[in-house]
């Protein structure tokens, strides 16, 4: 309720939303005072520069008590010593300019944030709100809230399974990969069980619910991801690492030139020169022009601590289905039987299987179109649900689908199908004309980019490289033969997956990559979550930091070197503002520089440094 909403956290909004206004203020304020001036009015102007710090002033001041109830000593110190001495002394010019370089770097420090989170929208989507349920002889729709165990669910096909239950009717085909990362669908007869957050991608079925949905799998993986989400430690900002002691150098030297030469205003001229744009500007810049270069390349970041966090992991924790595979079944084996080509098997199964919305099916018709292979009209087809089609092609009576059903039609077709296949593998058998007429062997491929990848990254420092997988170990250790794991997980559930993350934290920075929604609460755990965004999960992404926006690993190399060109820059920009900074503010102490001589010097360093920022928007990453 609006009503109970933390009072310091309405604040914090309230002064984001204000951003914009808090640039205008001084902005209009000195270009209206310069013109008083010019005019020739020697009384408003000052009145003007003055009225016109005060809300960044205000502000300032209460952003920096909450920064101190925090335990944050914070560079805004500085800029606010600076301005009250400017009014206080009646620098009236340089109180606002000062203003208004320290309302532009914030603004700009919270349009990395805000750019971010516009580009990425995608919530919890697949979280079902609604179900439909069995009332005596009728369907009602209902919230999930009012769903008890022992009610009875129809799950269409599509729908995602809104509760823990079992099936109570009918053959239920499920994807499980956004859960276990296994890509081939699971099937489960009449009693079996079924987790929620799962997707019915065959007929419709009755399911039996056995838990409450806050009870459910889904349920708890989504708790999962909050409570990983809240424990992960912030990064503190680039630029407050300097803090303390810019904030000690700028104290002892305005004090100092104040005590030697007796003069406040040598001391105001220090604190002016030494408001410290070059960090304030130069870090958001360059964290800005860093996550634009990244987003054009399709990765987006998802601000500068993970742009940051980013440039130094250590370790890599990386998913497999969908991740370091496709996610999705493809045909990796044509055995024609009977004299027929591959592609002729593969045009009769497929053209049969056009007939069909089995997810097998769906993947047999695709690859036949890949291959630019012509399909026929298919027949009198006849369809058992979960376990295969008959029907006539060309005139030709075909049967697909799994072994069994095959052979209860054509009895030498098991015995035709003996012999190994690849681990996590699915084999479907073709009969034409009461034939045995071949084998097609499907299985989730490993992408071709993924031992460039892992070579490439460790290239690139990454220390330790770890599979982590819902899936069964047979399938994984037979899908990474030939990769460079330091070791391989299998059989995970979400909190496991934790687990292994938190271990690997106390070796350094960890990088967690993954796609469904199993991996969300390790994505959100780790010090870098990085989705696969294109076609994964949106609990993923959404748990995420970073989120490739195409469906390619190759990207995460090159992301790696941006962020750390980027943060290159930035440091290069604050060593280079800083020192000159510190040369002006002696100036100052000296009696070389008024205040506003201070503030002009300052603005000419801000423009230097933040056009070195903007060299994070192009060049080559390694330069």
């Amino acid at each position: 309720m609006p009503g109970n909403e933390n009072p310091s956290l309405s604040a914090y909004r309230l002064l984001r939303l204000s951003r914009p206004v808090l640039v205008i203020v001084p902005a209009m304020g000195l270009v209206l005072g310069f013109g008083l001036h010019v005019a020739g009015d020697d009384h408003w102007p000052g009145v003007i520069w003055a009225a016109a710090t005060l809300p960044i002033l205000g502000v300032l001041i209460i952003e920096i008590i909450g920064s101190l109830r925090h335990g944050d000593v914070g560079l805004d110190i500085v800029a606010a010593l600076s301005m009250t001495g400017a009014l206080v002394f009646g620098e009236h010019l340089a109180a606002v300019v000062v203003a208004l370089m320290y309302a532009g770097g914030q603004y700009l420090e919270s349009f990395a944030e805000r750019r971010a989170k516009r580009e990425m929208t995608a919530l919890l989507t697949r979280v079902p709100r609604m179900a439909i349920r069995h009332r005596g002889s009728r369907l009602e729709e209902v919230t999930l809230d009012l769903i008890a165990p022992q009610d009875r669910l129809l799950i269409r096909q599509g729908d995602v399974v809104p509760v823990d239950g079992l099936v109570a009717k009918g053959v239920a085909v499920l994807d499980q990969s956004a859960l276990t990362g296994e890509a081939v669908p699971a099937r489960k007869r009449a009693g079996e069980p079924v987790m929620s957050g799962v997707t019915n991608v065959g007929d419709a079925f009755d399911l039996l619910a056995t838990h409450r949905a806050v009870e459910s799998t889904y349920a708890g993986i989504v708790r999962l991801i909050e409570v990983a989400q809240r424990s992960k430690a912030p990064l503190a900002r680039l630029a407050d690492r300097f803090a303390l002691a810019f904030l000690a150098l700028t104290i002892v030297l305005a004090g100092g030139a104040w005590l030697w030469s007796g003069d406040p205003i040598r001391a105001l001229a220090v604190l002016v020169i030494a408001t410290p744009c070059p960090l304030i500007l130069a870090v958001p810049v360059a964290i800005v022009a860093g996550m634009s270069r990244a987003a054009k390349a399709g990765v987006l970041v998802k601000g500068g601590r993970a742009l940051e966090t980013l440039s130094h992991v250590k370790t890599l924790v990386i998913d497999k289905t969908g991740t370091l595979t496709h996610g999705q079944a493809r045909i990796v084996e044509i055995l024609p039987m009977a004299g027929l080509s591959s592609d002729r098997l593969l045009q009769l199964a497929a053209s049969l299987d056009q007939a069909s919305k089995h997810v097998i099916a769906r993947a047999l018709v695709s690859e036949a179109q890949d291959r630019g292979i012509d399909l026929l009209l298919p027949i009198k087809v006849e369809e058992t649900p979960g376990e295969g089609l008959e029907g006539y092609v060309d005139n030709q009576r075909v049967v697909v689908g799994g072994i069994r059903f095959v052979s209860r039609h054509v009895p030498r077709m098991e015995a035709g199908a003996a012999g190994q296949h690849p681990a996590g593998s699915v084999m479907v058998a073709i009969a034409v004309d009461d034939e045995p007429a071949g084998l097609l062997i499907l299985a989730d491929p490993l992408r071709t980019e993924a031992a460039h990848v892992i070579e490439s990254l460790r290239r690139l420092g990454i220390a330790r490289v770890i599979l982590a997988t819902g899936d069964r170990r047979e399938v994984a250790q037979a899908v990474t033969v030939g990769l460079h794991f330091d070791a391989v997980h299998a059989d995970l559930t979400p909190d496991r997956k934790i687990a292994i993350v938190q271990a690997e934290k106390r070796r350094g920075p960890v990088m967690m990559i993954g796609d469904g929604v199993n991996d969300a609460p390790a994505l959100a755990a780790a010090d870098l979550g990085v989705a696969m965004g294109a076609r994964g999960a949106a609990a993923s992404a959404e748990a995420a930091d970073v989120v490739l926006l195409v469906d390619r690993l190759d990207r995460i190399p090159g992301a790696i070197l941006m962020a750390r060109r980027s943060r290159r820059i930035a440091l290069q920009s604050v060593y280079v503002g800083i020192g000159l900074s510190i040369l002006g503010m002696i100036a100052a102490g000296l009696g070389y520089l008024t205040p506003v001589q201070g503030a002009l010097i300052q603005e000419a360093i801000d423009v230097a440094v933040i056009l070195n920022a903007l060299r994070a928007l192009w060049g080559s990453e390694t330069s």
